[in-house]
């Protein structure tokens, strides 16, 4: 990892930088080499290290931030890390700088000056980009425009080459080392969300589980992953409202065996009425999940010595008797 800011501190290194910060790091990484386990944490959406220049440029700073965040949901993984052994990159630069759960391409072009900006003939905006919630979030439900004014090119640059690539590099290297170790590996991308709505017939969802719908996971892996969470007394969701986004797209390579789940935390579960600072259950979501990640661990470990290989390196079963 590269940038300004990288070092060690309590078993942790941190890498990348968020501009306007004086070189503070974009993300921290922790674990044990050789790892313990075959799963990785990812928390791309709860960073809080604003530089003062962005928060002078929100309309509604608290609003806004409160509305971003998964709040406090490093706190949790951190739990779930120190607990299981599980490595953890986290993100420290907050979401309304740059969004590390979209991919690159995912601009809406009219939050920028047009000096610099590439020409937009035949240009169609992603529907990430068109909903408000591209690569730098330009407004949100309730809130409106989040910005007072427009952004320069050299920002956008700026938090690519500080914060989202190093990131997701680290996230890459990172499993690319569990896989090697393990013959398998696993990425748990670990959100929050707003409580939901009860469905018809159930009670609302604790925790909502994404795979892409199928794409990014093995089915066992799926399959452990409800039973646990029965086990516990959670209500648990698959895919809807939210299936995964560029964290599994780029990262899972299930043929290789790298799987990747995104898992969302009711945030009523583990904040306090409002919402904002770590409440009672707290501990008992960092014992589910904890619980969770050894199943997985588990699971992963026996794919990863299955024998079976998809990715043409090793062995494979036979097609027939031989």
């Amino acid at each position: 990892m590269n940038g300004a800011g990288e070092g060690s501190d309590s078993g942790r290194v941190r890498g990348g930088h968020i501009p306007g910060s004086g070189g503070r790091p974009s993300f921290f990484q922790s674990g044990t080499s050789p790892s313990a386990i075959p799963v990785l944490l990812s928390v791309p959406h709860a960073g809080r290290d604003y530089p003062r220049a962005v928060l002078r440029a929100m309309r509604n700073p608290r609003a806004t931030l409160l509305k971003l965040e998964d709040r406090y949901v490093d706190l949790v993984a951190q739990g779930m890390a120190r607990s299981t052994g599980a490595g953890l990159i986290a993100a420290m630069a907050p979401r309304a700088m740059i969004d590390l759960n979209r991919s690159t391409e995912d601009v809406d072009w009219e939050m920028f000056s047009r000096a610099g900006r590439p020409p937009l003939a035949g240009h169609v905006p992603s529907h990430r980009a068109r909903s408000g919630l591209g690569l730098i979030p330009r407004r949100l439900p309730g809130i409106g425009e989040v910005w007072r004014h427009r952004h320069e090119m050299t920002e956008l640059d700026a938090r690519v080459d500080g914060i989202h690539a190093p990131y997701h590099a680290a996230v890459g290297a990172a499993l690319e080392d569990l896989r090697g170790r393990w013959g398998a590996a696993l990425l748990l991308d670990v959100h929050s969300m707003p409580p939901l709505s009860p469905r018809a017939g159930q009670g609302a969802p604790a925790i909502v589980i994404g795979d892409r719908f199928g794409a990014t996971c093995h089915g066992e892996v799926i399959a452990a992953t409800f039973a646990h969470f029965a086990q516990c007394g959670l209500e648990a969701a698959h895919n809807r409202p939210y299936a995964g986004g560029y964290v599994l797209e780029r990262h899972a390579r299930p043929q290789r065996r790298i799987y990747a789940l995104q898992i969302e935390i009711d945030r009523s579960r583990y904040l306090d009425g409002e919402l904002s600072e770590p409440g009672r259950g707290f501990e008992g979501i960092v014992s589910a999940l904890s619980g969770l990640v050894r199943k997985l661990a588990c699971c992963v470990a026996e794919l990863g010595q299955s024998g079976v290989r998809t990715d043409g390196e090793g062995p494979a079963w036979p097609l027939a008797a031989e």
